[in-house]
């Protein structure tokens, strides 16, 4: 009989992390620089991302995307402005269309996100076979 509770019991503890790798990256996330915030959100099927907030928004919440290599899109605001595009797979890599960088006027076609065994959110985009990558922390 003690071994068949013990078996049960062993089997419930497998159950438990099983559920919990299916791994929920939406909320807001510390992009690491400039007090930069960035919400991750669902969009349909897929997941992305806007920026809610920043050092230099905090100062001029009316602050433009003057850094964009595009001068079409320079007039656009940079609090809401999307910079993770249809992100699909999980529960801990996604795979997605666009990555935009609005500090530095960088995007890639490419972009992945990678949740990492420390919590934190690995975020990669990539143009031909050159990759940036920068480490995400979920803001509290």
């Amino acid at each position: 009989m003690n071994k068949l509770a013990l078996t049960f019991a062993a089997l419930g503890l497998y159950a438990v992390p099983a559920s919990a790798s299916t791994a929920d990256i939406t909320g807001v996330w510390a992009t690491g620089s400039e007090g930069g915030r960035v919400e991750i959100y669902r969009c349909g099927a897929a997941l992305c991302g806007k920026v809610i907030g920043a050092a230099r928004l905090s100062t001029n919440p009316d602050l433009r995307d003057v850094r964009n290599s595009d001068v079409t899109k320079r007039g656009r605001r940079i609090k809401g402005l999307v910079v993770l595009k249809s992100f699909t797979g999980g529960p801990v890599e996604w795979k997605g269309k666009s990555v935009y960088d609005p500090e530095t006027g960088d995007g890639a076609s490419r972009g992945y996100l990678k949740l990492l065994a420390n919590g934190k959110l690995e975020v990669k985009g990539c143009v031909a076979f050159i990759c940036r990558t920068k480490i995400w922390t979920k803001a509290k």
